[in-house]
């Protein structure tokens, strides 16, 4: 009978984790909550703020594959501290107003270097912990972004309003620096290795095909479809108290309903990690995906604010457990060896896609001055990683897992 490397320091760990992502994901927060103020004080122009968003999400992806080999050759203690003070140094650059420091602030600063040595190392670091329930953690750890979705957007619209979109950026800055440094330094230490006889020692083997395909390109399919599934997960957080705006509700009422669509996703995704753990990472994100597909749907039929609030909560019922599930599905499917580099790769994909989402939207919105077009090619983008998705899982059927290369 095999043994496990889970203990009671695997949930601490995963833990302070969540903590730590669920206060560094406040940062680009910040400009989806302030998009209409920021493109006020900038020309207009959402396409700008809606930039720094998306250059964010994709600094912290590629950041993601830097910071893990890093992390790999020093310890994600140190990585962790290093990106807390960055994500300081990215919001303190951001407040001085300027669109050339809106875009620097929050694509190298708290995206390359703040996120990237947030939340890529920390997915990989935390699935080291575990074995028999590495699902459930994954979704715990990943639920940061939704933890900070739920407490920030109506604390910062209030805060926005009375003070500024830009003193309270740097305000925020300095918060995040005080309390993930520390814990940072506090809980983090080396991972347990896996040991001969464990559970987290069996698994793939290193140069065997995956789902009947040579390694690489198994990888390089699945990531195209976290790419094109997180495309249109990006929209709605990114635009919808923007959107709201638009219909004639309230900013307060908007950033309210993004707390409800990231609540939602919270609990939603704890759900999805004791699915995945029972029905495998490929079936979760079949899944999920068509059910992201249904709500970003409801969204291009639903105009009034009750209904949008029932969307928005549905909506993230829905798409939660996608990002996790990818995580899981890569752990599955490669050695535990090969994991340092494969999930960053793989995340550098997803948080591409949030990146693209994020500014097409806004783009898209800029030129035809509403977001139905968005929310359709959104659609578009997750039919077609449904079909990615259902030919690797029909694969998976015919192919055994491990097989000689």
């Amino acid at each position: 009978m095999l043994v496990s490397v889970e203990s009671r320091a695997s949930w601490v760990i995963a833990v302070t984790a969540v903590v730590i992502l669920s206060i560094s994901f406040g940062a680009p927060l910040l400009v989806v909550v302030a998009l209409r103020p920021i493109a006020a004080d900038l020309g207009d122009a959402r396409s700008i703020p809606a930039l720094a968003s998306s250059l964010a999400y994709l600094g912290a992806g590629a950041g993601g594959i830097l910071m893990g080999w890093v992390a790999g050759r020093t310890s994600t203690r140190l990585i962790t501290m290093v990106g807390g003070a960055m994500v300081f140094a990215g919001l303190a650059l951001a407040s001085g107003g300027a669109a050339w420091q809106l875009v620097l602030g929050f694509g190298l600063l708290v995206g390359l270097l703040g996120n990237g040595a947030l939340f890529p190392p920390m997915m990989t670091y935390v699935s080291l912990w575990f074995d028999r329930r590495r699902g459930t953690a994954l979704a715990l750890v990943a639920s940061g972004q939704y933890v900070a979705g739920a407490l920030w957007p109506a604390l910062l619209e209030r805060l926005i309003a009375a003070h500024g979109w830009q003193r309270v950026m740097l305000g925020y800055g300095v918060f995040a620096a005080a309390t993930i440094l520390p814990l940072a330094a506090l809980v983090l230490r080396p991972a347990p290795q896996p040991l001969p006889g464990t559970a987290a020692e069996a698994g793939p083997v290193a140069g065997a095909r995956v789902l009947g395909l040579p390694p690489n390109l198994a990888l390089g399919l699945l990531a195209l479809a976290s790419f094109l599934c997180c495309i249109p997960m990006a929209m709605p957080a990114a635009h919808l108290v923007a959107f709201c705006g638009d219909l004639g509700i309230s900013a307060q009422q908007g950033a309210w309903m993004l707390s409800v669509l990231l609540t939602a996703a919270f609990l939603a995704r704890q759900f999805w990690g004791w699915v995945a753990d029972r029905i495998g990472g490929l079936n979760t994100l079949l899944a999920g995906n068509l059910c992201q597909t249904l709500g970003m749907a409801a969204f291009l039929t639903t105009q009034d604010e009750a209904g949008l609030f029932l969307v928005a909560a549905g909506y993230g019922l829905g798409f939660s457990g996608i990002v996790p599930a990818y995580v899981l599905a890569v752990r599955e499917l490669f050695p535990v060896s090969e994991a340092a580099w494969r999930v960053p790769v793989l995340l550098f994909l997803s948080l591409s896609g949030m990146a693209a989402g994020a500014w097409l939207a806004g783009a898209l919105y800029d030129g035809f001055g509403f977001y139905a077009i968005a929310w359709e090619v959104g659609i578009a983008c997750n039919l077609a990683a449904l079909a990615l998705l259902g030919g690797l899982a029909l694969r998976r059927r015919r192919a055994p897992l491990l097989s000689p290369g």
